[in-house]
């Protein structure tokens, strides 16, 4: 007879998860479907936006100083470094 009610225990307490399951599921399925809206908001606010530049960034065409780009291009003559990591 105590194998039955543990067995009885043990549905019971599957039959709430799986409720808790469903239950968090048709909250993210609600959550989806009102995220159309916002994305298409989200879109139409981008489209906008993109097109401005920003006013507290400097404008550049490329970089300020050509030299700075060497320092993260590694070596150029791999047999010549002396440096460990490479």
């Amino acid at each position: 007879m105590q194998a039955d009610t543990r067995g009885r225990h043990w549905i019971s307490a599957e039959l709430k998860r799986l409720e808790l399951e469903a239950r968090f599921l048709e909250e993210e399925l609600d959550l989806i479907t009102k995220t159309e809206k916002v994305s298409a908001a989200c879109e139409e606010f981008l489209s906008k936006v993109e097109n401005k530049p920003d006013p507290l960034l400097p404008v550049t065409s490329g970089p300020v100083n050509p030299n700075w780009d060497r320092w993260f291009e590694g070596p150029q003559d791999l047999k010549g470094c002396r440096c460990w990591i490479l």
